[in-house]
């Protein structure tokens, strides 16, 4: 076996109404004045009233920010910082989507009073030289696995996103608690659900940094996922799907954290910079499409994540590959998400700019199993416009 190393957040907290425990957590973490991360979302719906009531109820003084919003912006990250800073805050909890968890990761680097580097000198893979503040991570939806990677990433200008990525991201504790889940709506539910299972199946197939470990994550949240989601989605009540949709969503972030995506994401990132597309949608968009292009490099990996899915069938590996991306098309189908890039408003003129802002993503397009030049990529989205 090739060598590998493996790193993931230090705690997993897992239990209905762990939410509650975040002021104990705080105090175990030595957190005495804390910053909330979060978004309007969330204090719409007083999603965050039992954080507030633990945190105050364990004497922890809370200042909240919830400015967050989707592609998080490079000023939303340095006015909460600034915010993090002017209260004295030892502590961060990210409180959300993956929005709200990658704000969170930056604002504990960077608002520690020992940090030496500023926003700009840590964008790439393992940049950051200082510590963090304490940091707990608590996801409102099942898909991004923010919870438990190193990575965040950041809008830097009109369209364009930065990742920044480093094991120094890595959460203290991730609590996982399915009620907070059970009021999202079925499309984000079906959003959410396929980018987590890009995640798995994208880290299975990853060029670089594939491991074992990883390998045994990413089946068993494809496998949860797979099972699990269409109950989300038509039923959001059912708490058992919820909390297997959130724990399969963590299962895939630990692996893609250690086992990085590819060409999905890097198709996927254009998409949610120009036309505002949700991360979850902008994956699910380009999946299918993406996974057919690769098939000539990654057939038997495919096929294996179908075994997983049905160890009774019997076939080839291109056979049971294709029966892999056909069964993912089923969950689109079924989902009622979009399918088409015109229906979030793309034109066939907006392809190119597209194509050529996807080539960006370098970082991504490596760990592709097929590599992906600038008319493979004007192709594949060419083949989902209409």
């Amino acid at each position: 076996m090739q060598g590998f190393t493996f790193n993931t957040v230090h705690q997993i907290l897992c239990a209905t109404g762990s939410r509650h425990q975040l002021g104990t957590t705080c105090q175990k973490l030595g957190i005495s004045r804390v910053l909330l991360v979060t978004d309007a979302g969330i204090l719409r719906h007083n999603l965050h009233q039992d954080a507030l009531d633990s945190l105050h109820a364990a004497q922890i003084h809370v200042t909240l920010y919830s400015d967050v919003q989707a592609d998080p912006a490079e000023q939303v990250v340095l006015a909460a910082t600034q915010l993090a800073i002017a209260a004295g805050v030892d502590g961060v909890i990210g409180y959300g989507g993956g929005s709200s968890m990658d704000v969170a990761k930056l604002i504990a680097l960077l608002a520690n009073p020992n940090q030496q580097q500023a926003l700009p000198d840590i964008y790439g893979v393992d940049k950051i030289t200082g510590q963090r503040l304490p940091l707990i991570q608590v996801p409102t939806t099942a898909g991004t696995g923010s919870e438990v990677t190193a990575v965040a990433i950041v809008t830097t200008g009109a369209t364009s996103k930065m990742g920044i990525v480093s094991p120094r991201l890595l959460a203290d504790v991730a609590i996982l608690d399915a009620e907070l889940t059970t009021g999202l709506p079925p499309l984000v539910t079906a959003a959410t659900g396929i980018d987590a299972m890009v995640h798995a199946i994208e880290a299975f197939t990853s060029q670089h940094k594939k491991n074992p470990y990883s390998d045994l994550l990413a089946i068993a949240a494809l496998q949860t996922l797979d099972r699990h989601l269409q109950t989300a989605i038509h039923d959001g009540s059912d708490l058992v799907a919820r909390e297997q949709m959130l724990w399969g969503a963590m299962l895939a972030g630990q692996a893609f954290a250690n086992a990085p995506v590819a060409a999905v994401h890097a198709l996927a990132y254009p998409l949610g910079g120009h036309f505002h597309v949700s991360h979850g949608l902008s994956n699910a968009l380009v999946l299918v499409a993406v996974l057919r292009f690769n098939l000539s490099n990654a057939a038997p990996l495919y096929a294996q994540l179908y075994r997983a899915l049905e160890p009774q069938i019997q076939g080839d590996e291109l056979t049971l590959a294709n029966r892999l991306i056909e069964r993912l098309e089923q969950h689109m189908i079924d989902s009622g998400l979009p399918r088409r890039l015109s229906e979030v408003g793309v034109t066939v003129q907006d392809l190119p700019q597209l194509a050529q802002d996807a080539m960006q993503q370098t970082r991504l397009l490596i760990n592709n199993p097929r590599e992906v030049t600038e008319a493979d990529a004007l192709a594949i989205y060419q083949s989902v416009l209409l």
